[in-house]
């Protein structure tokens, strides 16, 4: 019986550790991440409470940085052209927090425990960032492009306009997407 148990929990925490499919339909993300352990849409919608981030907004800011990869990584840099070095930034997990940027949320919500490795964190961490680009840079809670923008240059960066056309491209790829995952929301009636 011992055995059994210890294999239904370490298939449980297996199937959380890998990146769901059928990633472009928000619905079936939810249906793919929907136990009574770790309920990914109740962890977006507790976010969206707290923060007022809209779950559409969240979810697609996770789908832009990392795909809903939980051990996302910028790829390594090239020395002499072939031989694999140094990663461009520290980013990390589902979304891709910077190493500096996660300890200032963990000091500032006193969760110092959380991982970016683990969504529920990580859709918080989205949340607390998008609402400090509220009040900081002065961008609505529902506009999903500016508020990627902010998240991918950071709130001064931002606030210089230094977007290039890769953080505008992944700006209007979150803002469709989030597009996209509102009308999915509605059709499955979540």
């Amino acid at each position: 019986m011992k055995r059994a148990l210890y294999l239904v929990a370490l298939l449980m925490l297996g199937s959380c550790a890998s990146a769901p499919s059928r990633i472009n339909n928000v619905c079936a993300v939810f249906d793919q991440r929907d136990g009574w352990i770790n309920s990914w849409y109740g962890s977006a919608k507790k976010t969206e409470r707290e923060f007022g981030v809209p779950v559409p907004i969240l979810m697609a800011t996770i789908y832009a940085e990392s795909g809903f990869n939980p051990y996302a990584k910028p790829p390594r840099t090239k020395l002499l052209g072939f031989i694999p070095w140094k990663r461009a930034s520290s980013a990390y997990g589902y979304s891709q927090a910077l190493d500096g940027t996660w300890k200032r949320y963990q000091a500032e919500t006193g969760n110092w425990y959380a991982r970016r490795s683990n969504f529920a964190d990580a859709v918080h961490f989205i949340g607390w960032y998008h609402a400090i680009s509220n009040r900081v840079n002065g961008i609505a809670l529902n506009d999903p492009y500016r508020l990627y923008l902010a998240y991918y240059l950071g709130h001064g960066g931002y606030s210089r306009g230094t977007a290039n056309a890769t953080a505008q491209q992944g700006a209007k790829r979150a803002a469709n997407m989030a597009t996209r995952y509102a009308g999915q929301l509605r059709s499955c009636g979540r």
